[in-house]
């Protein structure tokens, strides 16, 4: 960079700092093809999309009250809105409160499980994508596993861990493994090789290069990996809850069936979409997060 000091005067070489390793990386967006992330400004139609998200569920609360109050589906088949209400609050409020035990009690199992599988997948899937041995010898095993239904590990478990809160546990954490394992592991692979040369040019060694290269590169890939993680422990919770379960969410759905009691049914069907949903939204809270530290 030249600088005129006066007139007359020889021009000045000012000697420019080379970039940082984090302002390198960053012209590749930090994401594992190495493209750029596309830059949204804080609340840039923020609200109005959060509002259009509830167009559909309204529309479909209003054809539920009118086919349940119309006649067109008989109310053994189909409770209005309004009962499933009156049912929660009557589990929830009535002469056995049963509704919060069992939603707590429920949510504890799948965020345990969750962690727990999340962290293991993590793991397994960092070795397998960076390692060739590991792919080599772990991939094809763990996919064989990957392939066994939710309720084939039932009597497994039972068997081995007995009939407790370990056991159903470690079934939400099986269904929490795979996902981030597999995200974790493809996007591993497929890591912008430039990245990983410039770490080396910087004298990371390989702890630090996973863990401030490789794995900030694919940080939208593992919340991918963590979503599908936390949506598969809520339905693994069920097949966990039928394992001699008397209390959660899972035995309350099982238990509406058997007695005939539909709206609790349908109770049910609906608070595990609203957690399922809640708790996801707690993963996007920290996607934004990560993009922001890292993105």
């Amino acid at each position: 960079m030249a600088e005129s000091a006066g007139e007359g005067s020889a021009p000045v070489e000012v000697a420019e700092r080379p970039a940082s390793l984090h302002q390198y990386v960053s012209t590749y967006g930090y994401s594992a093809a190495g493209t750029a992330t596309p830059v949204r400004r804080r609340g840039e139609g923020r609200g109005a999309w959060a509002l259009l998200g509830f167009v559909v569920p309204v529309l479909l609360l209003a054809l539920w009250t009118w086919l349940s109050t119309s006649g067109a589906v008989p109310s053994h088949r189909l409770p209005s809105p309004l009962g499933v209400w009156n049912a929660g609050i009557e589990l929830a409020f009535g002469e056995r409160p049963l509704l919060g035990g069992y939603i707590a009690i429920s949510t504890q199992r799948v965020l345990i499980g969750f962690a727990v599988g999340s962290v293991i997948g993590l793991l397994l899937g960092a070795l397998v994508g960076l390692s060739k041995w590991g792919g080599a010898l772990l991939a094809p095993t763990i996919g064989g596993f990957r392939a066994v239904p939710s309720l084939a590990w039932v009597p497994l478990l039972i068997l081995y861990l007995g009939i407790n809160e370990d056991s159903k546990v470690t079934l939400i954490a099986i269904g929490a493994l795979f996902p981030v394992y597999t995200t974790v592991a493809g996007a591993l692979r497929h890591v912008d090789p430039h990245l990983v040369e410039v770490g080396r040019a910087y004298g990371l060694g390989r702890l630090s290069l996973l863990t401030r290269v490789q794995l900030p590169a694919v940080v939208p890939s593992i919340v991918s990996g963590l979503r599908l993680a936390l949506a598969q422990s809520w339905l693994f919770l069920v097949a966990a809850e039928l394992i001699a379960s008397s209390t959660g969410l899972g035995f309350l759905l099982v238990d509406s069936q058997n007695n005939g009691r539909i709206d609790r049914l349908f109770l049910t069907i609906v608070l595990l979409a609203v957690l399922g949903k809640t708790t996801d939204a707690l993963i996007g809270l920290l996607e934004r997060v990560l993009l922001r530290r890292f993105g």
